[in-house]
């Protein structure tokens, strides 16, 4: 393969979004130390952002694509709702053993059926 001038755009799209992303993170670093965490901007934020996790949950049960929609309703709710018990049931690495166990079960499923 000869490669000649043509392929300076690839480059050039690396470049620029290398330094993009740097740039926006040297900002962040430099404006972190006056933002107030408890402001009003920010709670707005968490509602926002608990908001799409809960609307993206609900759109994975309730109306799913792909193999995940050979799953009947009752089986996704059912794991859903062990796997929130799971969450809730230990103090400590909570989210990671419920992202486990439902896995788990929805892979065992996959499997037995």
């Amino acid at each position: 393969m000869d490669f000649h001038f043509e392929d300076w755009g690839l480059w050039a799209a690396l470049v620029g979004a290398s330094v993009g992303t740097y740039v926006c993170r040297a900002i962040g670093v430099l404006l972190s130390g006056r933002i107030n965490q408890n402001s009003e901007i920010f709670r707005w934020l968490a509602a926002v952002t608990y908001a799409m996790m809960a609307a993206l949950i609900v759109r994975l049960i309730f109306l799913p694509v792909g193999l995940l929609a050979t799953v009947p309703l009752w089986m996704r709710i059912l794991i859903c709702a062990l796997s929130f018990g799971v969450m809730i049931s230990s103090p400590k690495r909570r989210l990671v053993a419920a992202l486990f166990t439902g896995t788990l079960l929805i892979v065992s499923y996959g499997a037995l059926r």
